[in-house]
């Protein structure tokens, strides 16, 4: 037995043997404040058996937290036991009000260290063998230890978290993040299971020292980001609250955990809705501002936040009225690109389910503008199509439309991300489509689109989604308006072959009404040439089992087709 031991087991006697009955007796013979001391009584009783367990524990003397805890209630009991002997004086020499002041603070001490001391019988730790018992913090479990080790470990650390100083606090949460750092995704849901979020949620409270705001910061952030269920956690015990608070008036590297962890919060829509009624908003577009002192990699972690909440209608008012719109757009020039991706998405959200208020409110602060000058410099496929994306939304505008229209560079860019297509880019793919389906350029700019026609043809083959095929049949009527384009489509040997096959009825995975819309484009008014090749390819007989079939725009088709078949047999009459 060490010496420190040896004099806590000492002390511990002295409270339970003499101290304690002392004011046990005192409680009950007292003249003044005697309803105070009937609660000093109750909480006195449970000291003393709580102490009493404690002490039948078979390592309680070789733990810190519970040597320091038998030092500190020592000089807390005889506190109160002086202040006992002042209470049986009745004419209270000191005064009722500093006597009542005094009674109070050492109450409060000794409710302290009741909590203090049923946490470390809940925990177990004054029952396990520890192999370091002296540690100030104990050794961080390898690869290797049981799920008890860990466990016990988890708990050794919280409760240092809340009976410690500060230095075993910080050692105590560096040994938090040495364990969660081993392996996050498989530690985050022990930590949270086995020790209290609460107290670390605690930690973060802005008037706590800076070094433990800093660390308990990291570990929260850790904690969020390894896995659904310790990120469900700390959202449940009310972490949203504390970490925008660390956004908005932390340190820089608390800012940036804080940023981090409400981040990974709201990329689930059923916490999302939280961030509204905690007033961060205007946090988060206040850490964006210009001039908030935020560097960039802040900034991208809160805009991404914004954008994980922006399809929510009160989050996008939230948004317009706290100013969030120049904002947003003035991160789409930022120096880091998810800054970029995020803003133009969370654009993107306020455009097309805003309403039109919003989407004045953005070409207003020259976002149309911003966002054409993105997808013309950006090199990363990611950022274009999010960037794509926001004009779309904003195109439902008449005069975003007009605008976009009168483009060629605009029309140039669609017209590549048609063209290229594949799997990889799909998603512009589509995007670009829609907007030709639904723009009006001019034919000049038409005529510059004939590059995309084979690929818009190959798009009327995808069965899913459905909408596509529409959307792709749009786009190409849009562009065979012009005669050139026509003529230009109908010398595609493999374009036109494939048209045909998507007529044929056996083909059901192909819906018929988008390619004899086509058809019919194909064949207006100075399409014989192309009304002699789809004869020549068979489409007739197709065509014939449509009209039968009742499929819209069959028919007259087949009218048109039959119509030139009949003048060719005329002419040859006459020659």
């Amino acid at each position: 037995m060490t010496p420190q031991s040896s004099s806590s087991g000492e002390t511990l006697d002295v409270i339970l043997v003499h101290l304690l009955p002392l004011l046990l007796a005192a409680a009950t013979s007292v003249k003044a404040l005697v309803s105070r001391w009937r609660l000093l009584h109750s909480k006195l009783v449970l000291l003393q058996t709580s102490l009493s367990e404690a002490s039948l524990a078979r390592n309680s003397l070789s733990n810190p937290l519970f040597i320091d805890l038998v030092f500190s209630l020592h000089s807390t009991l005889q506190k109160l036991h002086t202040l006992s002997s002042r209470c049986l004086d009745p004419s209270l020499p000191s005064g009722r009000l500093l006597l009542q002041s005094d009674l109070d603070i050492a109450t409060s001490s000794l409710t302290l260290h009741l909590q203090d001391l049923s946490l470390l019988l809940k925990s177990g730790l004054l029952s396990h063998q520890q192999d370091s018992p002296h540690a100030i913090v104990l050794p961080v479990p390898g690869p290797t230890a049981s799920k008890a080790d860990v466990a016990l470990f988890i708990r050794d650390a919280f409760a240092r978290l809340q009976i410690g100083n500060l230095d075993i606090k910080l050692k105590a949460l560096d040994s938090l993040l040495d364990i969660l750092q081993s392996d996050p995704a498989k530690l985050s849901p022990v930590v949270t299971a086995e020790g209290d979020v609460t107290v670390l949620l605690r930690l973060l409270d802005l008037s706590t020292h800076s070094h433990l705001i800093d660390r308990a910061a990291s570990v929260v952030s850790l904690l969020t980001t390894s896995s659904a269920s310790s990120c469900h956690a700390v959202f449940n015990e009310g972490g949203l609250g504390p970490l925008l608070r660390l956004i908005e008036s932390g340190s820089v590297t608390a800012r940036h955990r804080a940023a981090s962890a409400v981040e990974a919060i709201t990329v689930d829509p059923s916490r999302a809705w939280a961030i509204s009624a905690y007033g961060g908003i205007t946090v988060l577009i206040n850490a964006c501002r210009s001039g908030s002192g935020s560097p960039s990699s802040l900034q991208s972690l809160v805009v991404s936040s914004l954008k994980n909440v922006a399809s929510l209608e009160d989050v996008r008012i939230a948004i317009f009225e706290e100013g969030g719109i120049p904002v947003l757009i003035r991160l789409l020039t930022s120096d880091s690109m998810d800054a970029q991706k995020c803003s133009a998405l969370c654009l993107w959200s306020l455009a097309s389910s805003g309403g039109d208020e919003m989407c004045v409110a953005i070409i207003h602060e020259s976002g149309l503008s911003r966002l054409l000058q993105l997808l013309y410099s950006a090199s990363d496929q990611e950022l274009q199509e999010n960037a794509l994306r926001a004009i779309h939304a904003l195109s439902v505008l008449p005069s975003a439309a007009k605008s976009l229209s009168s483009s060629p560079l605009f029309f140039s860019r669609l017209t590549e991300f048609i063209s290229r297509g594949g799997i990889n880019n799909f998603s512009c793919q589509q995007i670009a489509t829609s907007l030709v389906a639904v723009l009006s350029p001019s034919d000049d700019i038409k005529k510059s689109m004939v590059p995309c026609m084979s690929p818009l043809v190959k798009m009327l083959e995808v069965s899913k989604p459905v909408v596509m095929q529409e959307t792709a049949s749009q786009a190409l009527v849009s562009l065979l308006d012009v005669k050139s384009n026509r003529k230009e489509l109908v010398k595609d040997e493999k374009s036109l072959t494939r048209l045909v096959k998507m007529l044929d009825p056996c083909n059901d995975q192909i819906s018929k009404r988008p390619v004899v819309a086509v058809v019919l484009a194909l064949t207006s008014i100075g399409g014989n040439g192309a009304r002699k090749r789809l004869m020549e390819t068979g489409a007739s007989q197709f065509l014939q089992q449509l009209a039968e079939s009742e499929v819209a725009g069959a028919k007259k088709a087949l009218q048109r087709l039959s119509g030139s078949r009949l003048k060719n047999l005329f002419l040859l009459g006459r020659n």
